[in-house]
C-alpha cells in the first residue's frame, strides 16, 4: 500500500485497527482476520495494528509482550496470512531499523515524540510513519516534530491525537487539534481507544471509558480525521493490555459504519 494511494480519497476513512499487544497468535489472527473482512466489505483501507513491546506501562509486573524477535515474526505472519499492511510500535533508533525489514509502517509513541533521534531514525527507513502526539503538546507544537522528520527527505507522515493530560489520571480532547494539525500538511489519525483512556486509573494499570469510544470518535471524523486508530480484542475482558479501553470484534461494524457515513459527508 502506498502512501499516497492510502490517502488518495478524501471520503476513504483509513482504518488502523488490532489488539493493544501481541498476546498470542490466535488473538492476533482472528482480530486481524475479522477487520480484513469488515473492511474489505465497507471498501475502506485497513491497516493491521499491534505491538511486539509495550515499554511504557504502570507496573513493573504488567505484561509487555512477545519480544521483538517472535512478535516480528508474528507481524510478518499476518501480512503473509492476510494480505494486510501491518503497524507497531518501536522505542529506538536501533528498533526502529530492526522492524522496518518486516512493517510497512512504524509507530513512534506518545511518550516519545519529541525524541529526535529516534524520529531521525523512523524516518531514515523509508517506510510510512505514524507518530503520536504527545499527550503534553499543543497541536502547533506538531509542526516541529515534522520539520525534524521530513529533514530526511521522507514524507510519508501520519500524525495521531489521543488527547490531553487533564489533571490526575485523565485526558481529554480538542477537536481544534484536527484541523489545526491537518493544515500543516500531514493526515491526521484519531485514536479512538487512547483518548478514553485513564491513565494509571486502576493504580497498577490504566483504567478506561469505552461507553465514550463511539461519541469521541464521531466528533474527530466531523472534525475532519482521515482515519481511526481503534484498538479490540475478541475479549476485551480478558485482555493482558489496555482491556477498559479495547471494544470487542462485534463492536466494530456499527461503529465504522457510523463513522463512515459521517467521513463521506464530511468530504462531500
Amino acid at each position: 500500500m502506498e502512501f499516497d494511494q492510502l490517502f488518495k480519497k478524501r471520503h476513504d476513512l483509513v482504518i488502523i485497527a488490532g489488539p493493544c499487544v501481541i498476546e498470542s497468535e490466535d488473538v492476533v489472527f482472528k482480530t486481524a482476520e475479522h477487520f480484513k473482512g469488515l473492511c474489505d466489505s465497507l471498501g475502506v483501507p485497513y491497516i493491521f495494528k499491534s505491538s511486539y513491546d509495550k515499554a511504557n506501562r504502570s507496573s513493573i509486573d504488567s505484561f509487555r509482550g512477545p519480544g521483538i524477535e517472535k512478535g516480528l515474526e508474528i507481524l510478518s505472519e499476518v501480512k503473509r496470512k492476510y494480505s494486510v499492511p501491518v503497524l507497531t510500535d518501536v522505542h529506538s533508533p536501533d528498533e526502529a531499523r530492526r522492524a522496518a525489514e518486516v512493517v510497512d509502517i512504524l509507530q513512534v509513541p506518545a511518550f516519545l515524540c519529541r525524541q529526535t533521534d529516534l524520529i531521525l531514525a523512523v524516518a531514515e527507513s523509508g517506510i510510512m510513519v505514524n507518530i503520536k502526539k504527545g499527550q503534553f503538546l499543543a497541536p502547533w507544537d506538531v509542526k516541529n516534530i515534522i520539520d525534524k522528520f521530513v529533514s530526511t527527505g521522507n514524507n510519508k507522515l501520519m500524525i495521531t491525537e489521543r488527547g490531553m493530560s487533564f489533571g490526575y489520571n485523565n485526558l481529554v480532547v480538542d477537536y481544534r487539534s484536527i484541523p489545526i494539525i491537518r493544515a500543516l500538511g500531514y493526515p491526521v489519525i484519531f485514536d479512538v481507544t487512547h483518548s478514553v483512556q485513564l491513565p494509571g486509573g486502576q493504580g497498577t494499570s490504566s483504567g478506561g471509558q469505552k461507553e465514550y469510544a463511539l461519541p469521541l470518535a464521531r466528533a474527530a471524523v466531523a472534525a475532519g480525521a482521515d482515519g481511526v486508530f481503534i484498538e479490540a480484542h475478541p475479549d476485551p475482558e480478558k485482555a493482558l493490555c489496555d482491556g477498559p479501553n479495547m471494544i470487542k470484534l462485534d463492536e466494530a461494524e456499527a461503529m465504522l459504519r457510523t463513522l463512515i457515513e459521517i467521513s463521506k459527508v464530511v468530504s462531500g
